[in-house]
């Protein structure tokens, strides 16, 4: 099972660790971009505060962000895992997980980034501030300046069990699951249903999105479930409490498209 989650805009400071290795990091084939992106913004953020903060679409109050990502380099490094905070993190909970579910989670979850392309929990990052939606003056949109690198070697990543896409939109832009892996890939919409005079009304709530899916993987984790494809995927979420709505696509080459439907946190 492989496990695509977006990080967070708010991120924990970075810890006291050795500064960063490129070179012990997962998915070793992105580090040639990954070198690209880190030596651009750098250099941005050291050698222009006021066209770093436009391009980073930062407000006033986020000016110091520059200031750290010009120090990245030098800066210490903690796993991402304790990186990336927010509500999706706060509910999967990754330091409270026991040891077997800590090491499911470190073999199992992706975290896509601006910067990194994709690490996992365990790999060791500085905190730093670039979201996909960034466009850098010398590389462009960075969703589009991953496809290429991602599409080399996320399929290997892949291995040969489920891919569950939790993803938000600008994230999943980098990589889009194609042919065989699309076919055990699933993405998971969560739904919050409510009872309007009488009628029972579905919408996306942001909240409930981010806490139900980071709820979700914990459960997963803690109960060792690691479901080979979609249809094994829905039936571990029914065994586990959750209310899916899942149909299989009706095309070959198609991901599953599955509603979690959830009435309150």
């Amino acid at each position: 099972m492989l496990v695509l989650l977006p990080p967070s805009e708010g991120k924990a400071a970075s810890g006291g660790g050795k500064p960063l290795d490129l070179g012990a990091l997962s998915l070793a084939g992105l580090n040639p971009a990954r070198e690209a992106v880190l030596e651009e913004l750098v250099g941005l953020c050291a050698a222009d505060e006021t066209k770093a903060q436009e391009v980073l679409g930062l407000s006033d109050g986020l000016k110091g962000e520059i200031a750290k990502n010009a120090g990245l380099r030098a800066a210490g490094t903690r796993p991402a895992g304790e990186i990336y905070t927010g509500v999706l993190y706060d509910a999967l909970g990754l330091a409270t997980l026991d040891a077997g579910a800590r090491q499911l989670a470190e073999s199992s979850l992706l975290v896509f980034s601006g910067l990194w392309g994709a690490v996992r929990v365990g790999d060791r990052i500085p905190s730093y501030r670039c979201s996909m939606g960034v466009k850098l003056p010398g590389l462009g949109a960075l969703g589009a300046y991953w496809r290429a690198p991602m599409a080399e070697v996320l399929p290997e990543a892949a291995g040969d069990g489920l891919v569950l896409d939790l993803r938000s939109a600008a994230y999943a832009t980098a990589w889009k699951p194609k042919g065989e892996v699309a076919e055990r890939t699933a993405t998971v919409r969560v739904l919050q249903s409510k009872i309007v005079g009488g009628v029972e009304k579905r919408s996306v709530v942001s909240h409930f999105n981010k806490a139900t899916k980071g709820r979700m993987v914990r459960d997963l984790l803690t109960a060792g479930r690691t479901p080979d494809g979609p249809a094994e995927l829905v039936e571990a979420l029914g065994d586990l409490g959750y209310v899916v709505e899942a149909e299989a696509p009706a095309k070959a080459g198609k991901a599953w498209a599955i509603d979690v439907v959830v009435k309150e946190l």
